[in-house]
């Protein structure tokens, strides 16, 4: 008899201890996902990127305005029509609120392959642009900067999120929400009412 109360002694510490290690787990597997959602980025303005000077910028700056982020390169034949229709949207919006952030990339056909200064050189005195220039960065890839990470995984594109060409195009809202994403081929003038109506929104 005693042996038989000894067993269910056993029986039932041990029932109690592997129940304690289960909320134990449960507990701690919460724990980890809390903490990987806590550090999951809510907006744009979670991050810093390097202006074209190699100076830090968060993005928080540009908190409640529109923006249109722009991947750019100095010699793809969407170079001009593309600089040219970004300055008229620039030129026309900027004192509503409204930004372009391009940053320089080389992965497409490596047609943007000079350094920090050769780009701000292009950009600025041969394409007249006056909106922010970004450090180059990588949008596909390993490498990817976290900021075109997190631009496609909120806005994935055709055939899969990777970036396809130069001048991909996302807008972002007054949140830092991104709200569109367009092809390389659709013509900045072709997403003014979209910028028009996020300027509107209260």
């Amino acid at each position: 008899m005693r042996g038989f109360t000894n067993w269910v002694s056993i029986s039932v510490l041990g029932i109690a201890l592997l129940f304690f290690l289960f909320v134990k787990n449960q507990s701690s597997s919460s724990s980890t996902l809390q903490n990987m959602a806590q550090d999951q980025p809510k907006s744009i303005y979670d991050f810093t990127v390097k202006d074209i000077r190699g100076n830090d910028v968060s993005l928080s700056t540009y908190s409640g305005k529109v923006l249109l982020i722009v991947n750019v390169a100095s010699k793809c034949g969407l170079t001009n029509s593309n600089y040219k229709e970004l300055n008229v949207l620039y030129e026309k919006y900027k004192d509503q609120g409204f930004e372009i952030l391009a940053f320089p990339c080389n992965q497409f056909a490596g047609q943007e392959p000079g350094n920090n200064e050769e780009i701000q050189e292009t950009a600025c005195t041969l394409f007249k642009a006056e909106f922010p220039i970004f450090d180059k960065v990588e949008v596909n890839g390993k490498n990817a900067a976290p900021i075109y990470k997190y631009l496609k995984s909120e806005k994935g594109g055709l055939f899969g999120d990777g970036i396809k060409w130069n001048f991909t195009k996302f807008l972002v809202d007054k949140e830092g929400k991104v709200v569109s994403r367009y092809a390389p081929t659709t013509s900045p003038l072709k997403i003014e009412k979209d910028i028009q109506n996020l300027l509107g929104a209260s």
